[in-house]
Formats: C-alpha cells, structure tokens, sequence
C-alpha cells in the first residue's frame, strides 16, 4: 500500500510511521522536515507546512493517507485541496477530547455525542469540528481514530513520563487524593498498529481506542512494581498546587469520559498490551531526558510531604 502520513515524525505520528515500516507499506511523510527521525532510507521524506507550501504533494498519488495532526478544520481542508483526490482512503486521528462529558461510565461510539460544530474554540471542541470537515471532504471513505491518553517512548507530552520518570527516583512520591478514581491509556504503538490496519482495510467509521479503565492509584502502583518497588506512595492535598501538577488524574470526582468502553476497536483489531510493557518501553526513554522545567520540583514536592 502506498501510504500517506500527514506528520508522521513525532510520538504517534512516528509510532505510525514505524508500524508502516514493519506491515511492509511503501511509506511517505510530509511534515515541515523539523524534527529529527530515525526512519530507513525506504521512508519518502517530503517538506511541506500546511500553513504554507504543500505543493511537494503536487502529482503524487497514494491509496491511503494518515492526518496525525489536524488541529482546526482549516487545516483539514487545506490537505484535502493539496491531494485534490489522490490521497486514497482517509485516516483522521481525532481524540477522545472530541467528546462531550458522558455522563455514565462505560459510553461507547453511538451513546456518546461529539461537540457541535460552533463550540468554543479549544482542543476538544477543535477535534471535533476536524471530524466534520473531514466528513465533507472524504465523505464515506474516512475512517476517524480517537485515542484516549497515549502513552510511550517519545512522548512529548510528558505527562506519562512524568510519573515514569518519579517513581524511579524512589523516596515518598507525592500522590493526588483521591487515586481511586479512573484512567484510561493507549500505548502509542498499539493506537499505529491499528490506525495502520483500519487504512489498509480501508474501514470506514469511527472508533474510540483506549484500555479497560483502571484506578489511577493502581495504574501508579504497577509503576512503582515495575520501575522501582522502594518507592513509596503518599497521598497529598492536590488542591495546594496548580491544576495539571499531577499529570493524567481527572480530579477528585474523576470523569466518565475516562471509563469509555473500546469493544467496538477492539473487535476491529485493536491490541491493548500489558500496562507493564508500556512502562518499560517509558522508562527507557525516558531516563536519558531531563527533568521537565514545568515538572513538580523537589523542593515542591518536599513541601507538600511535610
């Protein structure tokens, strides 16, 4: 399959450049030619900035193309015009952010409405209004891939790593009260191998893709078994620091939109490794990074130990 990647070198846009490789596509990329990468000569590398110049898609055709970075309906449009028909079938990578609140645990595709279009102008409601664009632009040939947090090596968010990263350094990790409440993740090479699958079937559809939802404490305690098991967990008042201090928790009353039922992606294909996997595959990344600058600091930290 000639296969199209709109990104395609960054976290989940590398994770599905990498699964191309190995399904044995004949894979192109198009990205601003910014961040480095690690891909086999076999990768076509072209230059292009959908806020600019996408004229190298000029004559080239593919059978499928993956959009990992769509961030506002124009910028659908503006690789829909550049292709002008010849990118095949179409991969939109949304979020699950495109969701509205559930308001039960357990929603799945067809209980769960999207943001209209029109909705504030955030991340969410963003997503969303891309779907909608990519709907008139592909129409049925589209498939849309909402992943829930992704987790891994090279994840630029930092939010996963972030506990990785902690934990290993052992001592008293402070820990948000209440850990009970739900997470959900999808190991970022899980979500490419199959975003990958649903472009070379060319399935049309949309799908949620996340693991079974597990307590935020157990999620931290698999780390602590896994990395380092000196390390001890304390919980701490997390109304005493900035919101987004401790990555990944929803809060003391969690979210249902962190509880979403995968049955629909996982009878399509989708593969949920083991938690444990997902953390090693972090740690040896991360371990060669610095300490995040917006990370919560050891003086930080100590003082809401004390």
């Amino acid at each position: 399959m000639r296969l199209l990647i709109a990104g395609g070198s960054s976290f989940v846009g590398r994770a599905i450049t990498w699964s191309a490789i190995h399904a044995g596509h004949d894979v192109t990329i198009i990205n601003r030619g910014v961040t480095p990468v690690d891909f086999p000569d076999s990768v076509t590398r072209l230059v292009g900035d959908r806020h600019g110049d996408l004229s190298a898609l000029n004559g080239v055709s593919f059978d499928a193309t993956i959009d990992t970075i769509a961030y506002r309906p124009s910028d659908v449009r503006t690789l829909a015009a550049a292709l002008a028909g010849r990118g095949g079938h179409h991969v939109q990578i949304s979020s699950i952010s495109a969701y509205e609140e559930p308001s039960t645990a357990g929603a799945t595709e067809n209980t769960t409405r999207t943001y209209p279009e029109g909705s504030v102008d955030t991340y969410g409601p963003l997503k969303a209004a891309c779907e909608y664009e990519a709907a008139r632009q592909f129409g049925d040939s589209l498939s849309i891939v909402r992943p829930t947090y992704v987790i891994g090596a090279h994840d630029k968010t930092l939010r996963f790593p972030y506990w990785v990263a902690r934990i290993a350094r052992g001592g008293r990790v402070a820990v948000p009260t209440t850990t009970s409440v739900a997470l959900q993740w999808i190991d970022a090479r899980d979500l490419a191998d199959f975003t990958v699958s649903v472009a070379q079937r060319r399935l049309s559809g949309a799908w949620h893709t996340a693991s079974a939802p597990l307590a935020f404490g157990e999620v931290l305690s698999e780390i602590v078994r896994v990395v380092n098991p000196s390390a001890e967990l304390v919980e701490v008042d997390a109304t005493r620091v900035p919101e987004g201090t401790f990555p990944l928790w929803a809060g003391p009353e969690g979210s249902p939109i962190l509880e979403m039922d995968s049955s629909a992606a996982l009878a399509e294909g989708l593969v949920v490794r083991e938690l444990s996997d997902s953390i090693r595959d972090t740690q040896t990344w991360v371990q060669a990074q610095p300490w995040a600058p917006h990370w919560l600091s050891e003086s930080e930290e100590a003082a809401l130990l004390a």
